[in-house]
């Protein structure tokens, strides 16, 4: 049968894989195939890429008649002519840059007799189509805006087929003007001409618009003025901050060379010391305060335009941008107005642009909301009227030997994650901190944008929100629910009050999952997953892990030794008081003297110490943790570098900064072989003591415990993969954002011959948690281990 159903399958953009052999199969059928007509159904992310225009010139090219359409399940094409064959064979290597095709059918059909081609209306229907992310103003556009003639010139909102918004004004699919926030801008005559204009470069694109019909900018809080941009440029110089209105919310931004202007936004926005996103506006601009390798340099240019995590180099910038900090977080300009005000006469060098929020709250995404609750932040708002349906953050990465995430969103959301095997739809509710909930559907894992921290209702309102806008645009209905264990997890509450079939994760085999998911592995893995904590089975709270686990279940084959928290969640935000406890395990009756040569009776107070020196003994007020997380706090308030944490992992990122260059030394560790592994670094701690002591540099001990970490992490995988024959192995969790540990543990374990995955396609920290969460759910109900249909009965009855 010729041409039926012929599938081509693939992940869309990082690590790709396509099986796309585009060669029509005939059967016999050469004149079928040459001179019929074809139906050609195609998936993935195809609306709003320039597609349909594609398609349109593809087919007028080769003389083809017919018609192209969105649907609600992607893009069908019939064509009829001689070049059927050819058109399906160019189909992939020429489609549009930001197209991403997962897959094809394509069905012969008897002749029509079409006159033309000719793109129609779109469709409803009840299936789904991917959703592209939001992109950078193209350079044609640029071109455009900076061109004095041009009608465009200096228009803020300025795109093309090419360039712009997507996921952030799209209401409901089919990708079409009408269902986005752009609906309300009715084209003039220029711009619905370059619309119907096949040979324009704006022919269907969706958000088109002019300064004559299109959205406008104002600047609000401050007397009236023709020139908003020009006006804002004036306020940063007088060192104002001023809330700018971008593409998925409102930045708080500042001259970032201006030290009182940084400090002011800190001492409003943020009082913590977490560093602050920038912004400049070429490559160039960026070298002169940082380093930037090739890889780091194609991300920044790349049309997702993400923070990247750069080295500190060259002049620096004023303290408060990031104290303390050895990275600088910048991005390059990804909308027209970003352009607009860096390239204005007089502009910064660099802005600060930080999300604009209160404490553990949302992006803001309305001007009126704006203007109420950044009143006192802000000395200005410089505002448009363009809605944002889908409110999200900026993406932020670093390269630690190839991209990875430690915030998924803007430029990055909804592009689904490629999964196997297909399925039915689930939800996964995800993690407290970094939150991300994942949506599967079929072969596809859509996971949302940053949620942020689930400590408040507003976080969990901008969670159902999402959630129910990508359940529309996916036309996904969940018949069953994966949470986390953590009864005190608000995202565990909300999913114990859902009406569907239910799944508790335990959160470091979620961790390992999300490892297999994207990586499609088979199979048993030794997973090791490092991170602050978890709720385990026992009732006690994780973190240092060893699994041999797959997508169905886990054995915990070993972990750290557990140690107290004095104080519980205390000693997370004050790890000196973590440290306390690591030295009592060490040190027993002499942790007092220990903790006097520490520097702990100068810093904190001989009373104040030995008060938590005696709490950490008590279990009813020290619970006892396995965290990996814990474990850096320590040694780095041992160190001296960070006794409290002003945001989770600060001693842990100030502790790797610290670690001095070629140091190959490491600390002695025990490893007790009971039922489980255990990891023991009470000796470590004892040899950190005594180097301090005897003057060793921080630098030098902070790279041997280092050594010693990822040492310990060798010899438990050797000792679990010589007993279980295993030989992939799975690095997870918020430890392994650890440049130093993950590339150091990557070579050495494939010297010794294993294979050795991590995340790259979700963060490593819990924003990644969600997918492993959905990943075991599929598997559960793939073996019927979890059934809706009993679900459904019970009710029912």
């Amino acid at each position: 049968m010729p041409l039926k159903h012929l599938y081509y399958q693939g992940q869309p953009d990082t690590g790709a894989r396509y099986d796309m052999d585009t060669t029509p199969v005939n059967n016999g059928a050469d004149d079928e195939t040459r001179a019929g007509r074809l139906l050609i159904r195609i998936s993935g992310t195809v609306q709003g890429v320039g597609f349909r225009p594609f398609v349109y010139g593809l087919a007028t090219d080769l003389g083809l008649a017919g018609f192209v359409t969105n649907t609600a399940h992607g893009v069908t094409v019939e064509v009829e002519g001689a070049g059927a064959g050819e058109f399906v064979g160019r189909l992939k290597p020429e489609a549009p840059p930001l197209a991403a095709i997962t897959a094809v059918d394509i069905t012969p059909l008897p002749t029509h007799g079409y006159e033309g081609f000719r793109i129609v209306s779109s469709e409803e229907g009840g299936g789904f189509t991917l959703v592209s992310p939001d992109v950078s103003v193209c350079p044609d556009c640029t071109a455009e805006m900076f061109d004095k003639k041009d009608r465009r010139y200096g228009y803020p909102f300025i795109n093309c087929t090419n360039c712009g918004p997507r996921y952030s004004i799209t209401r409901s699919v089919p990708y079409d003007r009408p269902n986005t926030t752009m609906a309300v801008f009715n084209m003039c005559h220029e711009c619905r001409t370059e619309y119907d204009d096949p040979a324009d470069r704006r022919f269907h694109a969706q958000p088109n618009a002019c300064p004559k019909c299109g959205p406008r900018v104002s600047l609000i809080g401050q007397p009236s003025h023709p020139d908003p941009i020009g006006r804002t440029v004036e306020l940063f110089g007088q060192g104002a901050v001023v809330a700018i209105k971008g593409l998925g919310g409102f930045h708080l931004a500042c001259d970032a060379t201006n030290p009182e202007a940084v400090q002011r936004l800190r001492e409003r926005k943020r009082k913590n010391r977490k560093p602050f996103g920038l912004m400049a506006l070429s490559i160039e601009k960026v070298k002169k305060y940082c380093k930037v390798s090739a890889d780091e340099e194609a991300l920044l240019l790349s049309i997702r335009r993400p923070i990247v995590l750069l080295q500190k180099s060259g002049p620096p910038l004023p303290e408060a941008v990031a104290p303390g900090n050895a990275r600088l977080g910048f991005m390059l300009p990804y909308t027209p107005l970003h352009f607009l005000l860096l390239g204005h006469r007089g502009a910064p060098e660099v802005l600060v642009m930080t999300s604009a929020n209160l404490s553990e709250e949302p992006i803001v995404v309305d001007g009126a909301e704006a203007s109420k609750k950044l009143a006192h932040l802000a000395d200005a708002f410089l505002d448009h009227d363009r809605d944002i349906f889908m409110r999200v953050d900026d993406t932020v990465m670093k390269v630690t030997r190839s991209p990875r995430f430690i915030r998924r969103a803007r430029g990055y959301v909804p592009e689904p994650v490629a999964v196997v095997p297909d399925g039915p739809d689930v939800l996964a509710a995800g993690a407290d901190l970094k939150n991300t909930f994942a949506l599967m559907k079929g072969r596809h894992a859509i996971v949302s944008q940053h949620i942020g921290d689930m400590e408040n209702y507003e976080t969990l309102g901008f969670f159902e929100e999402t959630l129910q806008n990508l359940k529309a645009v996916y036309r996904a209905e969940p018949v069953a629910l994966a949470h986390d264990l953590h009864p005190g997890y608000l995202s565990t509450g909300w999913a114990l009050q859902q009406d569907v079939p239910r799944l508790g994760v335990q959160h470091h085999h979620a961790h390992i999952a999300s490892v297999i998911a994207e990586h499609g592995l088979g199979g048993k893995v030794i997973g090791v997953a490092f991170d602050g904590t978890g709720f385990g089975t026992d009732g006690t709270l994780w973190g240092g892990e060893f699994m041999v686990a797959d997508a169905a279940g886990f054995k915990r084959v070993g972990h750290l030794r557990p140690v107290r928290l004095p104080g519980g969640e205390k000693s997370v935000r004050e790890p000196w008081r973590t440290a306390v406890s690591y030295v009592l395990e060490a040190m027993g009756d002499e942790a007092p003297a220990a903790l006097q040569s520490l520097g702990f009776f100068e810093r904190f107070g001989q009373d104040r110490t030995m008060q938590v020196l005696k709490v950490a003994a008590m279990e009813e007020f020290s619970p006892l943790s396995s965290g990996a997380g814990r474990l850096f706090d320590a040694v780095s308030a041992m160190l001296g570098i960070c006794d409290t944490n002003s945001f989770e992992g600060e001693a842990a990122v100030a502790l790797e900064a610290a670690a001095g260059k070629d140091v190959f030394k490491d600390y002695p560790v025990q490893i007790t072989h009971g039922e489980k592994l255990e990891v023991d670094f009470s000796y470590a701690v004892i040899g950190i003591i005594n180097d301090l002591a005897s003057g060793t540099g921080q630098g030098v001990v902070a790279a041997k415990f280092h050594n010693t970490v990822l040492t310990a992490i060798l010899r438990v995988v050797a000792k679990v993969s010589m007993q279980t024959g295993l030989k992939d192995v799975a690095l997870t969790g918020g430890v392994f954002q650890n440049d130093y540990l993950l590339g150091g543990l990557t070579d050495e374990l494939r010297i010794t011959g294993l294979n050795v995955y991590s995340n790259e396609a979700v963060p490593l920290n819990d924003g990644g948690v969600s997918l492993g969460q959905a990943h075991v759910l599929r598997e559960h109900l793939r073996l019927g281990l979890l059934k809706p249909e009993a679900h459904k009965k019970a009710i029912d009855d």
